[in-house]
């Protein structure tokens, strides 16, 4: 009978646009809302791990901070498979 290995839950794409995004450089998500012009309920729907990110804005987080569509869509695939 094979072992269960404690694994970490997924983590949720909005947590790394939070961590890694938006706190470096001092951004609310209000304020990331405003500049993608996307809906402030969305934005702060995927930092706080309720909504999941779609191709539309993983185009306008990679144009915004000059990443890859392709890198968002990878977090949000990477979490659902899990």
């Amino acid at each position: 009978m094979p072992t269960k290995t404690k694994t970490m839950p997924p983590v949720h794409p909005g947590e790394t646009l939070r961590e890694d995004f938006l706190k470096p450089s001092g951004l609310t998500a209000n304020q990331l809302a405003i500049e993608l012009e996307a809906p402030v309920a969305l934005v702060t729907g995927i930092v706080g791990g309720r909504r999941a990110i779609s191709a539309d804005i993983a185009l306008r987080l990679a144009r915004y901070f000059g990443t890859t569509p392709q890198f968002w869509m990878n977090l949000q695939s990477n979490y659902d498979l899990e």
